[in-house]
Protein backbone atom coordinates (compact mmCIF):
# COMPACT_ATOMS: atom_id res chain seq x y z
CA UNK A 1 0.00 0.00 0.00
CA UNK A 2 1.27 3.46 -0.93
CA UNK A 3 -1.34 5.96 0.21
CA UNK A 4 0.80 8.84 -1.07
CA UNK A 5 -0.61 8.12 -4.53
CA UNK A 6 -4.09 9.37 -5.50
CA UNK A 7 -5.26 5.75 -5.90
CA UNK A 8 -3.90 2.85 -3.87
CA UNK A 9 -4.78 -0.68 -2.70
CA UNK A 10 -5.53 -2.02 0.76
CA UNK A 11 -3.69 -5.31 0.28
CA UNK A 12 -5.49 -7.25 2.99
CA UNK A 13 -8.84 -6.38 1.42
CA UNK A 14 -7.91 -7.43 -2.14
CA UNK A 15 -9.69 -10.65 -3.15
CA UNK A 16 -7.65 -11.39 -6.32
CA UNK A 17 -10.71 -11.13 -8.59
CA UNK A 18 -8.80 -9.12 -11.23
CA UNK A 19 -11.79 -6.86 -11.84
CA UNK A 20 -9.56 -3.81 -11.51
CA UNK A 21 -7.37 -5.17 -14.31
CA UNK A 22 -10.42 -5.67 -16.50
CA UNK A 23 -11.75 -2.13 -16.05
CA UNK A 24 -8.41 -0.31 -16.16
CA UNK A 25 -8.10 1.22 -19.63
CA UNK A 26 -4.31 1.47 -19.35
CA UNK A 27 -3.63 -1.69 -17.30
CA UNK A 28 -1.84 0.27 -14.57
CA UNK A 29 -2.22 -2.70 -12.22
CA UNK A 30 0.41 -5.15 -11.04
CA UNK A 31 -0.61 -8.51 -9.58
CA UNK A 32 1.82 -9.77 -6.97
CA UNK A 33 1.15 -12.71 -4.67
CA UNK A 34 -2.47 -12.60 -5.77
CA UNK A 35 -2.89 -8.94 -4.76
CA UNK A 36 -3.49 -6.03 -7.11
CA UNK A 37 -1.18 -3.04 -6.76
CA UNK A 38 -1.68 0.27 -8.57
CA UNK A 39 1.34 1.35 -10.60
CA UNK A 40 1.49 5.12 -9.94
CA UNK A 41 3.79 5.84 -12.87
CA UNK A 42 1.21 4.35 -15.24
CA UNK A 43 -2.01 5.36 -13.47
CA UNK A 44 -4.05 8.24 -14.93
CA UNK A 45 -6.32 8.45 -11.85
CA UNK A 46 -9.55 7.81 -13.75
CA UNK A 47 -11.02 6.01 -10.74
CA UNK A 48 -12.47 3.07 -12.68
CA UNK A 49 -10.81 0.56 -10.35
CA UNK A 50 -12.15 2.39 -7.29
CA UNK A 51 -15.69 2.42 -8.63
CA UNK A 52 -15.63 -1.25 -9.65
CA UNK A 53 -13.66 -3.01 -6.90
CA UNK A 54 -16.22 -5.37 -5.29
CA UNK A 55 -14.14 -5.69 -2.11
CA UNK A 56 -13.58 -1.96 -1.66
CA UNK A 57 -9.82 -2.56 -1.70
CA UNK A 58 -9.09 0.33 -4.07
CA UNK A 59 -9.01 3.60 -2.17
CA UNK A 60 -8.62 7.29 -2.92
CA UNK A 61 -6.10 9.29 -0.98
CA UNK A 62 -7.80 11.71 1.37
CA UNK A 63 -6.28 15.19 1.63
CA UNK A 64 -8.71 16.20 4.37
CA UNK A 65 -6.06 16.18 7.09
CA UNK A 66 -3.81 18.33 4.92
CA UNK A 67 -6.57 20.93 4.52
CA UNK A 68 -7.31 20.88 8.25
CA UNK A 69 -3.65 21.61 8.94
CA UNK A 70 -3.77 24.56 6.54
CA UNK A 71 -6.74 25.89 8.48
CA UNK A 72 -4.85 25.51 11.76
CA UNK A 73 -2.09 27.65 10.25
CA UNK A 74 -4.66 30.43 9.84
CA UNK A 75 -4.21 30.36 6.10
CA UNK A 76 -6.71 32.28 4.00
CA UNK A 77 -8.22 29.35 2.18
CA UNK A 78 -10.61 29.79 -0.73
CA UNK A 79 -12.61 26.81 -1.91
CA UNK A 80 -12.65 26.30 -5.66
CA UNK A 81 -15.98 24.52 -6.03
CA UNK A 82 -16.51 22.36 -9.12
CA UNK A 83 -19.64 23.32 -11.10
CA UNK A 84 -21.02 19.79 -10.69
CA UNK A 85 -21.74 20.62 -7.03
CA UNK A 86 -25.29 21.59 -7.99
CA UNK A 87 -25.98 18.03 -9.09
CA UNK A 88 -24.61 16.53 -5.87
CA UNK A 89 -25.65 18.88 -3.08
CA UNK A 90 -29.24 20.03 -2.97
CA UNK A 91 -28.35 23.34 -1.34
CA UNK A 92 -28.85 26.89 -2.54
CA UNK A 93 -25.62 28.67 -3.47
CA UNK A 94 -25.87 30.76 -0.29
CA UNK A 95 -26.33 27.64 1.84
CA UNK A 96 -23.39 25.91 0.14
CA UNK A 97 -21.17 28.91 0.90
CA UNK A 98 -22.39 28.97 4.50
CA UNK A 99 -21.45 25.30 4.93
CA UNK A 100 -17.94 25.87 3.55
CA UNK A 101 -17.39 28.90 5.77
CA UNK A 102 -18.60 26.95 8.81
CA UNK A 103 -15.86 24.42 8.05
CA UNK A 104 -13.26 27.20 8.05
CA UNK A 105 -12.97 28.41 4.46
CA UNK A 106 -12.56 32.15 4.11
CA UNK A 107 -14.60 32.20 0.92
CA UNK A 108 -15.97 30.03 -1.87
CA UNK A 109 -15.56 30.53 -5.58
CA UNK A 110 -16.79 28.59 -8.60
CA UNK A 111 -14.22 26.72 -10.68
CA UNK A 112 -16.48 27.55 -13.61
CA UNK A 113 -14.96 31.05 -13.62
CA UNK A 114 -11.70 29.51 -14.77
CA UNK A 115 -13.59 27.51 -17.38
CA UNK A 116 -15.01 30.72 -18.85
CA UNK A 117 -11.51 32.19 -19.23
CA UNK A 118 -10.27 28.98 -20.86
CA UNK A 119 -13.16 28.99 -23.37
CA UNK A 120 -12.48 32.57 -24.46
CA UNK A 121 -8.82 31.82 -25.12
CA UNK A 122 -9.53 28.41 -26.68
CA UNK A 123 -11.96 30.02 -29.16
CA UNK A 124 -9.26 32.50 -30.14
CA UNK A 125 -6.72 29.71 -30.73
CA UNK A 126 -9.17 27.62 -32.77
CA UNK A 127 -10.26 30.57 -34.90
CA UNK A 128 -6.63 31.07 -35.91
CA UNK A 129 -6.26 27.48 -37.16
CA UNK A 130 -6.55 26.27 -40.71
CA UNK A 131 -6.69 22.60 -39.84
CA UNK A 132 -5.35 19.96 -37.52
CA UNK A 133 -6.56 18.12 -34.45
CA UNK A 134 -6.98 19.95 -31.14
CA UNK A 135 -7.73 18.28 -27.80
CA UNK A 136 -9.13 20.03 -24.73
CA UNK A 137 -6.92 20.33 -21.66
CA UNK A 138 -9.85 20.52 -19.21
CA UNK A 139 -9.68 16.89 -18.01
CA UNK A 140 -6.41 15.95 -16.25
CA UNK A 141 -7.13 12.26 -16.82
CA UNK A 142 -7.33 12.78 -20.58
CA UNK A 143 -4.19 14.91 -20.56
CA UNK A 144 -2.20 12.24 -18.70
CA UNK A 145 -3.60 9.53 -20.95
CA UNK A 146 -2.42 11.36 -24.07
CA UNK A 147 0.99 12.13 -22.61
CA UNK A 148 1.59 8.58 -21.44
CA UNK A 149 -0.18 6.39 -23.97
CA UNK A 150 -0.75 8.55 -27.04
CA UNK A 151 2.41 10.70 -26.95
CA UNK A 152 2.22 11.39 -30.66
CA UNK A 153 -0.85 13.53 -29.93
CA UNK A 154 0.64 15.49 -27.00
CA UNK A 155 1.24 18.49 -29.25
CA UNK A 156 -2.48 18.49 -30.09
CA UNK A 157 -3.50 19.32 -26.51
CA UNK A 158 -4.61 22.93 -26.22
CA UNK A 159 -1.68 24.98 -24.83
CA UNK A 160 -3.71 26.04 -21.81
CA UNK A 161 -3.81 24.97 -18.20
CA UNK A 162 -6.99 23.33 -16.98
CA UNK A 163 -9.97 25.45 -15.86
CA UNK A 164 -9.09 24.59 -12.25
CA UNK A 165 -5.50 25.86 -12.46
CA UNK A 166 -6.68 28.89 -14.41
CA UNK A 167 -9.21 29.60 -11.67
CA UNK A 168 -6.51 29.23 -9.00
CA UNK A 169 -4.35 31.77 -10.81
CA UNK A 170 -7.32 34.15 -11.11
CA UNK A 171 -7.94 33.95 -7.38
CA UNK A 172 -4.28 34.55 -6.54
CA UNK A 173 -4.22 37.54 -8.88
CA UNK A 174 -7.29 38.98 -7.15
CA UNK A 175 -6.54 38.16 -3.51
CA UNK A 176 -2.79 37.88 -3.37
CA UNK A 177 -0.23 35.13 -3.89
CA UNK A 178 -0.47 34.17 -0.23
CA UNK A 179 -4.09 33.03 -0.52
CA UNK A 180 -4.50 29.25 -0.57
CA UNK A 181 -6.76 27.49 -3.06
CA UNK A 182 -8.35 24.11 -2.32
CA UNK A 183 -10.42 22.32 -4.95
CA UNK A 184 -13.60 20.40 -4.10
CA UNK A 185 -15.16 18.22 -6.77
CA UNK A 186 -15.86 14.73 -8.15
CA UNK A 187 -12.46 14.13 -9.75
CA UNK A 188 -9.49 12.06 -8.58
CA UNK A 189 -7.25 13.40 -11.34
CA UNK A 190 -7.31 16.85 -9.72
CA UNK A 191 -5.16 15.39 -6.94
CA UNK A 192 -2.38 14.94 -9.49
CA UNK A 193 -2.78 18.58 -10.49
CA UNK A 194 -2.44 19.64 -6.86
CA UNK A 195 0.65 17.45 -6.43
CA UNK A 196 2.31 18.88 -9.52
CA UNK A 197 1.16 22.51 -9.22
CA UNK A 198 1.27 23.13 -5.49
CA UNK A 199 2.17 26.79 -6.12
CA UNK A 200 -1.33 27.29 -7.55
CA UNK A 201 -3.35 24.52 -5.91
CA UNK A 202 -2.73 23.42 -2.31
CA UNK A 203 -4.98 20.36 -2.22
CA UNK A 204 -7.89 18.63 -3.91
CA UNK A 205 -10.82 17.25 -1.92
CA UNK A 206 -13.58 15.09 -3.33
CA UNK A 207 -17.30 15.51 -2.77
CA UNK A 208 -17.04 12.33 -0.70
CA UNK A 209 -14.48 14.08 1.51
CA UNK A 210 -16.75 17.09 1.89
CA UNK A 211 -19.77 15.01 2.87
CA UNK A 212 -17.68 13.13 5.42
CA UNK A 213 -16.31 16.40 6.81
CA UNK A 214 -19.80 17.89 7.18
CA UNK A 215 -20.97 14.77 9.02
CA UNK A 216 -17.88 14.58 11.22
CA UNK A 217 -18.27 18.25 12.19
CA UNK A 218 -21.92 17.62 13.15
CA UNK A 219 -22.99 20.45 10.88
CA UNK A 220 -26.68 20.90 10.25
CA UNK A 221 -26.83 23.07 7.11
CA UNK A 222 -30.43 24.00 7.85
CA UNK A 223 -29.36 25.82 11.02
CA UNK A 224 -26.68 27.90 9.28
CA UNK A 225 -27.45 31.48 8.35
CA UNK A 226 -26.97 32.16 4.66
CA UNK A 227 -27.90 35.83 4.61
CA UNK A 228 -25.80 37.78 2.13
CA UNK A 229 -23.65 34.81 1.12
CA UNK A 230 -22.23 35.07 -2.39
CA UNK A 231 -19.57 33.37 -4.42
CA UNK A 232 -16.35 35.34 -4.74
CA UNK A 233 -15.57 37.34 -6.82
CA UNK A 234 -18.87 36.76 -8.65
CA UNK A 235 -21.24 34.08 -9.85
CA UNK A 236 -20.21 31.96 -12.81
CA UNK A 237 -22.18 31.91 -16.03
CA UNK A 238 -21.84 29.60 -19.03
CA UNK A 239 -18.74 27.96 -17.50
CA UNK A 240 -21.14 25.98 -15.29
CA UNK A 241 -21.85 23.78 -18.34
CA UNK A 242 -18.36 22.24 -18.29
CA UNK A 243 -19.26 19.12 -16.25
CA UNK A 244 -21.86 18.10 -18.85
CA UNK A 245 -21.20 16.10 -21.99
CA UNK A 246 -20.71 18.76 -24.68
CA UNK A 247 -20.72 21.59 -22.14
CA UNK A 248 -17.36 23.06 -23.17
CA UNK A 249 -18.28 22.97 -26.84
CA UNK A 250 -21.43 24.92 -26.04
CA UNK A 251 -19.33 27.62 -24.36
CA UNK A 252 -17.03 27.75 -27.40
CA UNK A 253 -20.02 28.40 -29.64
CA UNK A 254 -21.13 31.20 -27.35
CA UNK A 255 -17.58 32.60 -27.47
CA UNK A 256 -17.85 32.90 -31.23
CA UNK A 257 -15.87 29.97 -32.58
CA UNK A 258 -16.02 29.86 -36.39
CA UNK A 259 -18.61 27.67 -38.08
CA UNK A 260 -16.00 25.70 -40.02
CA UNK A 261 -14.44 24.33 -36.87
CA UNK A 262 -15.78 20.88 -36.11
CA UNK A 263 -16.58 20.47 -32.43
CA UNK A 264 -16.69 16.88 -31.21
CA UNK A 265 -17.32 15.70 -27.65
CA UNK A 266 -16.19 12.30 -26.34
CA UNK A 267 -16.97 11.33 -22.75
CA UNK A 268 -15.20 8.04 -22.21
CA UNK A 269 -11.52 7.27 -21.81
CA UNK A 270 -11.89 4.06 -23.77
CA UNK A 271 -13.84 5.68 -26.61
CA UNK A 272 -11.36 8.54 -26.74
CA UNK A 273 -8.50 6.06 -27.15
CA UNK A 274 -10.42 4.21 -29.87
CA UNK A 275 -11.08 7.48 -31.72
CA UNK A 276 -7.35 8.14 -32.02
CA UNK A 277 -6.53 4.71 -33.46
CA UNK A 278 -5.22 4.90 -37.03
CA UNK A 279 -5.90 8.64 -37.06
CA UNK A 280 -4.26 10.72 -39.81
CA UNK A 281 -4.41 14.48 -39.27
CA UNK A 282 -3.56 15.11 -42.91
CA UNK A 283 -6.97 13.82 -43.94
CA UNK A 284 -8.85 16.46 -41.98
CA UNK A 285 -10.63 18.98 -44.18
CA UNK A 286 -11.09 21.49 -41.33
CA UNK A 287 -9.89 22.08 -37.77
CA UNK A 288 -11.28 19.49 -35.37
CA UNK A 289 -11.60 20.14 -31.65
CA UNK A 290 -12.31 17.28 -29.25
CA UNK A 291 -13.88 18.09 -25.92
CA UNK A 292 -12.58 15.00 -24.17
CA UNK A 293 -13.69 13.90 -20.71
CA UNK A 294 -12.65 10.59 -19.16
CA UNK A 295 -15.92 9.85 -17.35
CA UNK A 296 -18.89 8.52 -19.28
CA UNK A 297 -21.52 11.24 -19.07
CA UNK A 298 -19.07 13.96 -18.09
CA UNK A 299 -17.77 15.22 -14.75
CA UNK A 300 -21.15 14.80 -13.08
CA UNK A 301 -20.44 11.06 -13.37
CA UNK A 302 -17.03 11.41 -11.75
CA UNK A 303 -15.82 8.63 -9.43
CA UNK A 304 -16.35 10.85 -6.37
CA UNK A 305 -19.71 12.40 -7.24
CA UNK A 306 -20.85 11.18 -3.81
CA UNK A 307 -24.33 9.82 -4.06
CA UNK A 308 -26.86 7.82 -6.01
CA UNK A 309 -28.91 10.73 -7.21
CA UNK A 310 -30.48 10.39 -10.64
CA UNK A 311 -28.06 11.46 -13.36
CA UNK A 312 -30.93 13.03 -15.23
CA UNK A 313 -31.87 15.16 -12.22
CA UNK A 314 -28.26 16.25 -11.82
CA UNK A 315 -28.11 17.40 -15.44
CA UNK A 316 -31.48 19.13 -15.14
CA UNK A 317 -30.38 21.03 -12.01
CA UNK A 318 -27.20 22.29 -13.67
CA UNK A 319 -29.05 23.37 -16.82
CA UNK A 320 -31.79 25.03 -14.83
CA UNK A 321 -29.44 27.16 -12.74
CA UNK A 322 -26.89 28.05 -15.41
CA UNK A 323 -27.04 31.72 -16.41
CA UNK A 324 -25.74 33.08 -19.69
CA UNK A 325 -24.02 36.36 -20.45
CA UNK A 326 -25.38 38.43 -23.28
CA UNK A 327 -21.92 39.76 -24.02
CA UNK A 328 -18.91 37.53 -23.43
CA UNK A 329 -15.62 39.48 -23.14
CA UNK A 330 -13.40 39.34 -26.19
CA UNK A 331 -10.32 38.81 -24.05
CA UNK A 332 -9.78 36.58 -21.01
CA UNK A 333 -8.92 38.25 -17.70
CA UNK A 334 -6.27 35.66 -16.97
CA UNK A 335 -4.70 32.75 -18.77
CA UNK A 336 -2.18 30.13 -17.77
CA UNK A 337 -0.22 28.92 -20.82
CA UNK A 338 0.92 25.34 -20.71
CA UNK A 339 2.81 22.97 -23.02
CA UNK A 340 2.25 19.26 -22.55
CA UNK A 341 5.33 17.18 -23.20
CA UNK A 342 4.98 13.51 -24.10
CA UNK A 343 5.91 11.02 -21.39
CA UNK A 344 5.77 7.88 -23.44
CA UNK A 345 5.49 4.58 -21.60
CA UNK A 346 6.49 2.36 -24.46
CA UNK A 347 5.85 -1.34 -23.85
CA UNK A 348 9.02 -3.37 -23.71
CA UNK A 349 9.63 -5.41 -26.80
CA UNK A 350 10.29 -9.12 -26.36
CA UNK A 351 11.61 -11.66 -28.81
CA UNK A 352 9.40 -14.29 -30.39
CA UNK A 353 11.13 -16.95 -28.29
CA UNK A 354 10.44 -15.04 -25.06
CA UNK A 355 6.78 -14.60 -25.94
CA UNK A 356 6.42 -18.27 -26.82
CA UNK A 357 8.04 -19.27 -23.54
CA UNK A 358 5.63 -17.03 -21.61
CA UNK A 359 2.65 -18.46 -23.50
CA UNK A 360 3.80 -22.00 -22.70
CA UNK A 361 3.79 -21.11 -19.00
CA UNK A 362 0.12 -20.35 -19.51
CA UNK A 363 -0.48 -23.65 -21.27
CA UNK A 364 -0.75 -21.98 -24.70
CA UNK A 365 1.21 -24.13 -27.13
CA UNK A 366 -0.75 -23.40 -30.30
CA UNK A 367 -2.89 -20.48 -31.51
CA UNK A 368 -5.94 -22.67 -30.83
CA UNK A 369 -4.98 -22.73 -27.15
CA UNK A 370 -5.25 -18.94 -26.98
CA UNK A 371 -8.88 -18.48 -25.93
CA UNK A 372 -8.60 -14.68 -25.44
CA UNK A 373 -11.42 -14.95 -22.90
CA UNK A 374 -10.24 -11.86 -20.92
CA UNK A 375 -10.93 -13.66 -17.66
CA UNK A 376 -7.52 -12.48 -16.45
CA UNK A 377 -8.42 -8.87 -17.20
CA UNK A 378 -6.28 -8.58 -20.31
CA UNK A 379 -7.76 -8.41 -23.79
CA UNK A 380 -5.82 -11.37 -25.11
CA UNK A 381 -3.58 -14.22 -24.03
CA UNK A 382 -0.65 -12.46 -25.65
CA UNK A 383 -1.34 -9.31 -23.62
CA UNK A 384 -1.23 -11.46 -20.48
CA UNK A 385 2.02 -13.06 -21.66
CA UNK A 386 3.45 -9.56 -22.19
CA UNK A 387 2.39 -8.56 -18.67
CA UNK A 388 3.90 -11.79 -17.36
CA UNK A 389 7.24 -10.86 -18.91
CA UNK A 390 6.88 -7.32 -17.54
CA UNK A 391 6.46 -8.73 -14.06
CA UNK A 392 2.97 -7.23 -13.76
CA UNK A 393 1.02 -10.49 -13.91
CA UNK A 394 1.07 -14.05 -12.59
CA UNK A 395 0.38 -17.42 -14.20
CA UNK A 396 -2.47 -18.01 -11.75
CA UNK A 397 -4.44 -15.22 -13.45
CA UNK A 398 -5.25 -17.53 -16.37
CA UNK A 399 -8.44 -19.30 -15.28
CA UNK A 400 -8.45 -21.82 -18.15
CA UNK A 401 -4.85 -22.84 -17.43
CA UNK A 402 -5.47 -23.17 -13.70
CA UNK A 403 -8.63 -25.17 -14.36
CA UNK A 404 -6.80 -27.57 -16.67
CA UNK A 405 -3.96 -27.90 -14.19
CA UNK A 406 -6.37 -28.56 -11.33
CA UNK A 407 -8.24 -31.12 -13.42
CA UNK A 408 -5.04 -32.99 -14.27
CA UNK A 409 -3.91 -33.00 -10.65
CA UNK A 410 -7.31 -34.15 -9.45
CA UNK A 411 -7.40 -36.92 -12.03
CA UNK A 412 -3.94 -38.12 -11.00
CA UNK A 413 -4.89 -38.08 -7.33
CA UNK A 414 -8.13 -39.96 -7.93
CA UNK A 415 -6.36 -42.54 -10.02
CA UNK A 416 -3.70 -43.27 -7.41
CA UNK A 417 -6.06 -43.11 -4.43
CA UNK A 418 -6.44 -46.58 -2.77
CA UNK A 419 -9.81 -45.67 -1.25
CA UNK A 420 -13.02 -45.73 -3.27
CA UNK A 421 -14.50 -42.38 -4.20
CA UNK A 422 -18.00 -41.72 -5.49
CA UNK A 423 -19.82 -38.45 -6.27
CA UNK A 424 -23.62 -38.27 -6.63
CA UNK A 425 -26.11 -35.53 -7.47
CA UNK A 426 -29.22 -34.59 -5.48
CA UNK A 427 -31.15 -37.41 -7.19
CA UNK A 428 -28.38 -39.84 -6.15
CA UNK A 429 -27.28 -40.34 -9.71
CA UNK A 430 -23.60 -41.15 -10.00
CA UNK A 431 -21.50 -38.27 -11.31
CA UNK A 432 -18.00 -39.64 -10.83
CA UNK A 433 -16.17 -42.68 -9.47
CA UNK A 434 -12.49 -43.60 -9.38
CA UNK A 435 -10.75 -46.85 -10.29
CA UNK A 436 -10.63 -48.05 -6.71
CA UNK A 437 -14.42 -47.80 -6.50
CA UNK A 438 -14.85 -49.93 -9.61
CA UNK A 439 -12.66 -52.58 -8.03
CA UNK A 440 -14.65 -52.63 -4.77
CA UNK A 441 -18.24 -52.12 -5.88
CA UNK A 442 -20.71 -51.91 -8.67
CA UNK A 443 -22.70 -48.69 -8.96
CA UNK A 444 -25.96 -50.54 -8.29
CA UNK A 445 -24.58 -51.75 -4.95
CA UNK A 446 -24.75 -48.26 -3.48
CA UNK A 447 -28.43 -48.35 -2.54
CA UNK A 448 -27.61 -49.52 1.00
CA UNK A 449 -25.60 -46.33 1.46
CA UNK A 450 -28.34 -43.99 0.17
CA UNK A 451 -29.76 -43.11 3.62
CA UNK A 452 -26.34 -41.78 4.60
CA UNK A 453 -26.04 -39.80 1.37
CA UNK A 454 -29.51 -38.29 1.79
CA UNK A 455 -28.74 -37.21 5.33
CA UNK A 456 -25.59 -35.38 4.29
CA UNK A 457 -27.31 -33.79 1.28
CA UNK A 458 -30.06 -32.48 3.56
CA UNK A 459 -27.93 -31.24 6.46
CA UNK A 460 -24.73 -30.27 4.68
CA UNK A 461 -22.83 -31.84 7.59
CA UNK A 462 -20.07 -34.41 7.04
CA UNK A 463 -20.67 -37.90 8.34
CA UNK A 464 -18.14 -40.51 9.43
CA UNK A 465 -18.82 -44.20 10.02
CA UNK A 466 -16.16 -46.65 11.20
CA UNK A 467 -16.34 -50.40 10.70
CA UNK A 468 -19.53 -50.12 8.68
CA UNK A 469 -20.58 -53.70 7.85
CA UNK A 470 -21.58 -54.38 4.27
CA UNK A 471 -21.67 -57.87 2.74
CA UNK A 472 -19.47 -59.37 5.44
CA UNK A 473 -16.82 -56.74 5.04
CA UNK A 474 -15.87 -53.73 7.15
CA UNK A 475 -15.61 -50.23 5.69
CA UNK A 476 -14.65 -46.81 7.02
CA UNK A 477 -16.97 -44.25 5.43
CA UNK A 478 -16.46 -40.50 5.11
CA UNK A 479 -19.54 -38.91 3.52
CA UNK A 480 -19.25 -35.20 2.74
CA UNK A 481 -21.32 -32.48 1.12
CA UNK A 482 -19.73 -30.90 -1.92
CA UNK A 483 -22.69 -28.53 -2.18
CA UNK A 484 -25.64 -28.77 0.19
CA UNK A 485 -28.77 -30.19 -1.45
CA UNK A 486 -26.90 -30.57 -4.73
CA UNK A 487 -23.83 -32.85 -4.67
CA UNK A 488 -22.60 -35.42 -2.15
CA UNK A 489 -19.42 -37.47 -2.11
CA UNK A 490 -18.10 -40.45 -0.17
CA UNK A 491 -14.64 -41.81 0.51
CA UNK A 492 -14.81 -45.53 1.35
CA UNK A 493 -11.90 -47.55 2.75
CA UNK A 494 -11.98 -51.35 3.11
CA UNK A 495 -10.56 -52.08 6.57
CA UNK A 496 -11.51 -55.77 6.70
CA UNK A 497 -7.96 -57.10 6.35
CA UNK A 498 -6.63 -54.55 8.79
CA UNK A 499 -9.17 -55.69 11.37
CA UNK A 500 -8.39 -59.37 10.76
CA UNK A 501 -4.70 -58.67 11.16
CA UNK A 502 -5.26 -56.93 14.47
CA UNK A 503 -7.32 -59.85 15.77
CA UNK A 504 -4.58 -62.32 14.80
CA UNK A 505 -1.95 -60.27 16.63
CA UNK A 506 -4.19 -60.06 19.69
CA UNK A 507 -4.76 -63.87 19.59
CA UNK A 508 -1.05 -64.63 19.38
CA UNK A 509 -0.42 -62.30 22.28
CA UNK A 510 -2.90 -64.30 24.37
CA UNK A 511 -1.17 -67.58 23.37
CA UNK A 512 2.13 -66.20 24.61
CA UNK A 513 0.50 -65.23 27.87
CA UNK A 514 -1.00 -68.71 28.30
CA UNK A 515 2.27 -70.48 27.57
CA UNK A 516 4.18 -68.32 29.99
CA UNK A 517 1.62 -68.29 32.80
CA UNK A 518 3.65 -70.76 34.80
CA UNK A 519 6.67 -68.57 34.50
CA UNK A 520 4.57 -65.61 35.48
CA UNK A 521 3.27 -67.42 38.53
CA UNK A 522 6.76 -68.44 39.52
CA UNK A 523 7.95 -64.87 39.18
CA UNK A 524 4.87 -63.70 40.98
CA UNK A 525 5.54 -66.04 43.90
CA UNK A 526 8.84 -64.32 44.29
CA UNK A 527 7.29 -60.88 43.86
CA UNK A 528 4.34 -61.67 46.13
CA UNK A 529 1.61 -59.09 45.85
CA UNK A 530 2.81 -57.90 42.45
CA UNK A 531 1.58 -61.07 40.73
CA UNK A 532 -1.88 -59.67 39.90
CA UNK A 533 -0.42 -56.49 38.53
CA UNK A 534 2.04 -58.41 36.34
CA UNK A 535 -0.67 -60.63 34.86
CA UNK A 536 -2.90 -57.61 34.27
CA UNK A 537 -0.04 -55.88 32.51
CA UNK A 538 0.52 -58.74 30.12
CA UNK A 539 -3.20 -59.15 29.43
CA UNK A 540 -3.44 -55.46 28.58
CA UNK A 541 -1.04 -55.98 25.69
CA UNK A 542 -3.68 -57.96 23.84
CA UNK A 543 -6.72 -56.12 25.13
CA UNK A 544 -5.35 -52.70 24.35
CA UNK A 545 -4.62 -53.71 20.78
CA UNK A 546 -8.15 -55.08 20.44
CA UNK A 547 -9.74 -51.93 21.85
CA UNK A 548 -7.86 -49.68 19.44
CA UNK A 549 -9.40 -51.31 16.41
CA UNK A 550 -12.87 -50.84 17.92
CA UNK A 551 -12.28 -47.14 18.28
Amino acid sequence: MNSANPVYTLRNECQDCYKCVRVCAVKAIKIQNGRAEVLPERCVACGACVANCPAGAKRIRSDLEKVRNLLLQKKKIIASLAPSWRGVFEYTPAKMIAVLQALGFAAASETALGAQEVSIRAAQILNAQNGGLHISSACPVIVDYVRLYKPEFASCIMPLASPLLTHAKLLKNLYGADCTVVFIGPCIGKKNEADRQSDLLAAALTFDDLKYWIKEAYLDPETLSDDGQKFTPENAYEGALYPLDGGMNETLRRCGVKDNIQLINICSLELFGDALKNFEASKLAAPVFIEALACVGGCIAGPCAAGKRSRLLMIADILQHTQYRKNIPAQPRVIEPRQYAPANIAPKQYSLEEMQAALKKLGKYTPEDELNCSGCGYNSCRDLAQALLDGAAEVSMCASYMRKTATRKAAAMLKSMPSALIMLDKDLKVLEVNEAFNKMFRENEMTDFFPLFKTVLRTGQDLRKEHYIYKNRLYDLNVFAVEQNEIVGALITDVTRTQEGREKVAGKAREVIAKNIATVQEIASLLGEHMVETEALLNSIAEDYSVKQEN
